[in-house]
């Protein structure tokens, strides 16, 4: 069963986070960026108020690529993405599910953004910020874990926004999900880390053991290949067997630029411990030109669709397209990765292969990891990208006594090494099992009073209002 609830308050908080080393992927080089935190107060109806919390990085350069914008320009937008999603989801003062309320705003939450040129994929952000947000409320008022209240669809989760399924797909579904007690990590490679040799990609205290790999590609198939065979060189040396992705990030121009990195994946010896080991390729072109363009021969390769993610009907519209699977991030919404991956399941028992990929690019360690992580172990994400255990130091600047409180509350998933609290990985993998607390993945919040308020950034008026 659902429950109805009302949301009373909102709260936006932010602390910076600085890299250990630079993360380099599109056109962007990150070196620090700040990670915002959301805190709720809701009224569930019949059982009383509740807090909840979630946290996510606001990364410059991703949710909008468009070359004219500073990288502090487009975490200004991620910031309004919050701000306009506050005043919307604090306007529906009466009881509604959780999922009924999201979908009551998520249109209007678009609207008001793109009247401030703020485009899709960071307009969900600050939907999808709120939303985990509020579902920690609402199971911890329940006294319900993330993973059974899920099978038992409290938040309320149908079809309203997919005319391509039923109800009862969604509920089915959700009924039939079962925690996966690990997911593998899948290790981000930059284009700007290091590939040979003492601290490169088959350095074990480099990758902590990873039997995934995602590479990241800048666009240009000579360079990438050529980055590629070195890569492949390093990883034929593990003692062990892996895999890998490929992650363009919207970087190649046209299809004739992915067919040739394509043609030399399938011709080129010195590629072939790439090639033989590949399991997709993600966002290969710009998200707009994905839209436009059929893969056609393409195919036969499996590819799937992260920044082009951006509407509930992004899956369908790929898959049209010869797409095989989207990424799941709860940066984009937790309610549309429960969408998408009933539809691979669907999609997959009618003979096809479709599927749902886990991504990470915003998730530090605590509130963002966790949450991010009993999502994909419960939609069935068996291998998640994890780049937060070795782009920042642990849990970087977090407060002692706050990292200390989850690694108390989470041993399986922490572990104090060098005078830092940081992410353990187990054979390559990571536990979830005290993910089963009340509430949405952790049994602890971080400590509001060391951080600042939210920046209070400005609307931006769209440039053909502005002229």
């Amino acid at each position: 069963m659902s429950y109805r609830l009302a949301v009373r308050d909102i709260s936006f908080f932010e602390r910076p986070v600085t890299f250990a080393r630079p993360f380099r992927f599109g056109a962007v080089v990150i070196n620090a960026t700040p990670q915002a935190f959301v805190r709720v107060e809701i009224d569930v109806e019949d059982r009383g108020r509740a807090l909840g919390a979630s946290a996510e990085f606001l990364v410059p350069k991703w949710f909008d690529k468009r070359p004219h914008l500073a990288p502090e320009e487009t975490v200004a937008e991620l910031r309004r993405s919050l701000l306009i999603a506050r005043e919307l989801y604090l306007a529906h003062s009466g009881f509604e599910n959780a999922f009924g309320l999201h979908a009551a705003c998520i249109g209007a939450q678009v609207e008001a953004c793109a009247a401030e040129d703020i485009p899709p994929l960071a307009a969900a952000y600050g939907p999808a910020e709120i939303d985990k947000a509020i579902l920690d409320a609402l199971l911890r008022c329940a006294g319900v874990n993330f993973f059974d209240g899920m099978a038992a669809n409290v938040a309320g989760i149908d079809a309203r926004l997919s005319r391509d399924l039923g109800d009862n797909d969604v509920s089915q579904f959700l009924a039939g999900r079962r925690r996966l007690e690990r997911v593998a990590i899948r290790h981000t490679v930059g284009m700007d880390d290091k590939v040979e040799g003492e601290g490169g990609v088959a350095d074990l205290r480099e990758n902590a053991g990873a039997r995934y790999f995602k590479l990241k590609l800048n666009g240009d198939p000579p360079h990438d290949a050529d980055r590629l065979s070195r890569i492949g060189r390093e990883l034929a040396t593990l003692p062990y067997d892996y895999c890998v992705t490929l992650d363009a990030n919207e970087q190649y121009a046209d299809l004739a630029a992915l067919g040739a990195l394509v043609d030399r994946l399938e011709r080129d010896a010195a590629l072939r411990p790439i090639a033989q080991k590949l399991l997709y390729i993600e966002q290969p072109m710009p998200r707009d030109f994905t839209r436009q363009s059929p893969l056609g021969a393409l195919a036969q390769r499996d590819f799937i669709v992260d920044e082009a993610d951006d509407s509930y009907d992004a899956f369908p519209v790929a898959r049209a397209l010869g797409y095989r699977g989207i990424s799941s991030k709860s940066c984009k919404g937790i309610y549309k990765s429960v969408i998408n991956a009933t539809r691979a399941a669907k999609w997959s028992a009618a003979g096809e292969k479709c599927f749902i990929a886990g991504e990470d690019l915003t998730c530090q360690v605590g509130l963002a990891v966790q949450q991010d992580l009993a999502l994909g172990a419960l939609i069935g994400v068996t291998h998640a990208e994890r780049n937060g255990h070795h782009y920042v130091d642990g849990f970087g600047d977090t407060p002692a006594a706050e990292a200390e409180a989850f690694l108390a509350s989470h041993p399986d998933l922490y572990a104090r090494d060098g005078g830092k609290v940081r992410l353990a990985i187990h054979d390559g993998d990571l536990l979830t099992g005290s993910l089963t607390t009340p509430g949405f993945a952790t049994a602890t919040h971080p400590d509001w009073s060391a951080m600042s308020p939210l920046a209070q950034p400005t609307a931006r008026i769209p440039l053909e209002k502005a002229v």
